[in-house]
C-alpha cells in the first residue's frame, strides 16, 4: 500500500480562507482607497448611485468597506459567521446588479466570479471555523449556522429596503 502525506482539512479550508479573503479585500481597497485601478469611494458612489441603492453614500461605504475589512477578517477566519454572511450578502448583490444579465462566464463580466466567492463565503459560514482561525485562537464561543443565517436574513432585509425605488415624492423632487 502507498501512503501519501494529506494537510488537515483545518489547514486546507483555512488556506482557502485566506486566498479568498485576501482576493475580496483587495477588490474592497479599490473601492476604499482607489488602488490597483479602482474607483475609489468617490467613483464607487457613483456606481452604487446608477445601480439604484438608497442612499448611496451610504451603501458605498457599507459595501467597500464589508469587502475591505471583512475580507481581511475572513482570510483570518475572526468572527467567521457573521463576516461570513456579509460577504455573502455582498456577492449576492453583485451578481443582481452588476453580473446577472451577463450570463455565467466572467469573461463576459458574468456571475461566475462573484458566485465562487459567494460559495466560498457561505460554505465558510455554516461550517466550523477551524482550529486555524483567530476565532479559534482567541478562544470565541462557535456562533454556528444560526448567527450566519440571523446575519443574512437581516442584511437581505437591508438590502430589500436599500433596492427600493425612489417612489412618487422622489420623482417629482427629481422633476423640479
Amino acid at each position: 500500500m502507498i501512503v501519501t502525506s494529506v494537510i488537515s482539512t483545518d489547514l486546507a479550508i483555512a488556506l482557502v480562507r485566506a486566498v479568498v479573503g485576501l482576493v475580496i479585500a483587495a477588490h474592497g481597497a479599490q473601492k476604499v482607497l482607489g488602488v490597483w485601478g479602482g474607483p475609489g469611494l468617490e467613483g464607487w458612489t457613483q456606481g452604487i448611485t446608477r445601480m439604484g441603492l438608497r442612499p448611496p453614500v451610504f451603501w458605498a461605504w457599507v459595501s467597500a468597506f464589508a469587502e475591505l475589512a471583512g475580507g481581511i477578517a475572513f482570510a483570518l477566519g475572526f468572527l467567521l459567521p457573521v463576516v461570513a454572511a456579509a460577504l455573502t450578502i455582498q456577492m449576492g448583490v453583485a451578481i443582481a446588479r452588476a453580473h446577472w444579465g451577463k450570463g455565467f462566464w466572467n469573461t463576459k463580466g458574468g456571475i461566475e466570479f462573484p458566485f465562487t466567492l459567494g460559495a466560498i463565503a457561505a460554505i465558510n459560514g455554516v461550517a466550523d471555523p477551524g482550529a486555524y482561525s483567530l476565532d479559534r485562537a482567541l478562544g470565541l464561543p462557535a456562533m454556528g449556522v444560526g448567527v450566519y443565517a440571523g446575519v443574512l436574513v437581516l442584511g437581505v432585509l437591508a438590502y430589500l429596503v436599500g433596492s427600493r425605488t425612489m417612489g412618487a415624492q422622489g420623482a417629482v423632487k427629481r422633476a423640479a
